[in-house]
């Protein structure tokens, strides 16, 4: 049934509510090179806390034990109840031939984790994540695929074929093994890197089945590598191949059986990799050096071995000037297509229209930006430009141009896009665990490629709220998104006007 198909002005009405609630306090100092995820902290919880992207981090780890049971028996349960709420309402609601392209909606979601980590025996650990989402709201079977945000909270496949909204997902089930400044593990994980995130902004996250292996500062250098079989993205129960699309056949709902993340490349099915024998794993390998006062190098290789890889390397170098500070950083990364372009094509939506070479996915990407601290106030500027060749293929969660010119729900990756950002964020002293981060992006499509969305200017902002010592936290978004409406290609192929505005409210509870 339809319900609730007003319930994103009240979502709207209910975010300006905790937005002029107090005095608003912002982004915690950043006098290093990290970017600004990494570092804002939500700060007072007393087992674990949320960053401002939600990404869990924990305060109190078990310790060592002598036996099993004391294993077991002296592991710490981290637990949180979230309620997770989308309004979003485009500009104009489309059907072609009847059929519906666009729809708003307006969708909310309950739920929470139970994650467990034993104590450590002679090294050995293990841990574990339940987590479950019941989803409501301007919810129908047959517009499953319409939905935006809120389609996070609930798992479309099992939604379209029997009307299911919850989710319930071990998302995590790991063994580790820690010997002085060397993490091994092996099972469901979450694992950080350049194009793998957690992401976990809706109800569960994103996470991995696999081995991965983590060395903190030696010799100034840290190190990460992961060899991943599966994933299992944030609105999945099970776990699914990492890039390989579910074929249609006669039942369209198997399209979300696989990697069906809005960044996936959409040509590499199943079946035509199960034809040519590719067996689609991942393999990470990633390096961080602070050998240099003020200069952090990242480096990135991530690859599915005979249909994509690349490489990225990131500067960041931090200036102080009195009680400023001015961190200039530059990322390049390049796309090498290994087979991939051969069967999916040069468009993540195969596409092609428009690509200089329609079966390669080679791909360079370029980016910089300066940003200027002080205390509690941070101005970044940042630019990132795209090669005209092929799309980049990233749909693990972690976003190429992320902490340059990636806003709230945005994907700037495609071929021949340059776009341009100016991000605010500011945390004012009178009020407690109060921050704001606002960005103003402009991004700049190539008209000429059907497969690419018009160009639009994007304003969000963003409010959070940690309530003292509670370990409550409160997070509200805000996009407002204008496009253009009048893109016509050469061929006379009119794009959608990709104009709409989005309200997200998000509470947390932590203990």
């Amino acid at each position: 049934m339809r319900v609730l198909r007003s319930g994103w002005l009240w979502i709207a009405l209910l975010g300006t509510v905790y937005a002029m609630e107090d005095t608003v306090e912002v982004v915690d100092t950043v006098r290093t090179v990290y970017t600004v995820d990494d570092m804002l902290e939500m700060e007072d919880a007393v087992k674990h806390s949320i960053r401002c992207n939600m990404f869990q981090t924990y305060n109190e780890d078990p310790g060592n034990v002598d036996n099993i049971r004391d294993m077991l028996t002296q592991g710490i349960f981290y637990k949180r109840v979230r309620f997770n709420s989308f309004g979003h309402r485009w500009k104009n609601e489309v059907a072609v031939n009847d059929v519906k392209v666009r729809e708003n909606h307006a969708i909310a979601a309950i739920g929470g984790s139970l994650i467990y980590r034993s104590g450590c025996l002679n090294g050995f650990s293990v841990g574990g994540g339940l987590y479950v989402s019941s989803a409501a709201g301007s919810l129908d079977e047959s517009e499953a695929y319409l939905y935006k945000a809120g389609k996070g909270v609930f798992n479309r496949y099992d939604y379209g074929r029997n009307g299911s909204a919850n989710l319930y997902s071990l998302a995590q089930a790991y063994l580790e093994y820690r010997h002085e400044k060397i993490n091994i593990k092996v099972g469901r994980q979450v694992f950080e890197s350049f194009l793998t995130k957690s992401n976990d902004t809706k109800m569960i996250p994103n996470t991995f089945e696999g081995l991965t292996i983590n060395s903190s500062s030696m010799y100034d250098t840290s190190f990460n590598m992961a060899y991943l079989i599966s994933q299992k993205l944030r609105d999945h129960s099970d776990f699914h191949h990492v890039l390989a699309a579910g074929d249609l056949d006669n039942d369209p709902y198997n399209l979300y059986s696989e990697n069906d993340d809005a960044a996936m490349h959409f040509g590499l099915k199943k079946s035509e990799l199960e034809a040519r024998g590719i067996d689609d794993k991942l393999i990470v390998a990633e390096a961080k050096n602070r050998s240099i006062d003020n200069l952090t190098i990242n480096m990135n290789y991530t690859a599915v071995p005979e249909l994509v890889s690349s490489a990225m390397i990131q500067v960041d170098y931090r200036m102080d000037v009195g009680g400023w500070s001015v961190i200039p950083a530059l990322r390049y990364m390049q796309q090498f297509d290994d087979g991939a372009g051969e069967i999916g094509g040069a468009n993540l939506k195969t596409l092609t229209q428009g690509y200089s070479d329609p079966d390669s996915l080679d791909a360079a990407l370029y980016a910089a930006r300066v940003d200027v601290v002080q205390d509690a106030f941070k101005l970044r500027f940042a630019y990132t430009q795209i090669s005209d060749e092929g799309d980049i293929v990233a749909p693990w969660r972690g976003f190429p141009t992320a902490g340059f010119t990636r806003a709230m729900s945005q994907y700037n990756w495609c071929a021949n896009t340059e776009s341009y950002m100016m991000q605010l964020d500011y945390k004012f002293d009178n009020v407690s665990d109060f921050k704001i981060i606002s960005r103003f992006a402009i991004q700049d499509f190539d008209d000429e490629k059907i497969g690419v969305q018009a160009d639009s200017n994007v304003f969000t902002i963003d409010f959070l709220k940690g309530l003292g010592e509670t370990s409550y936290y409160l997070k509200t978004r805000f996009a407002h998104v204008v496009g253009d409406d009048d893109t016509i290609t050469s061929n006379g192929f009119t794009k959608l006007d990709p104009s709409y505005n989005e309200v997200r409210i998000e509470i947390n509870y932590l203990f």
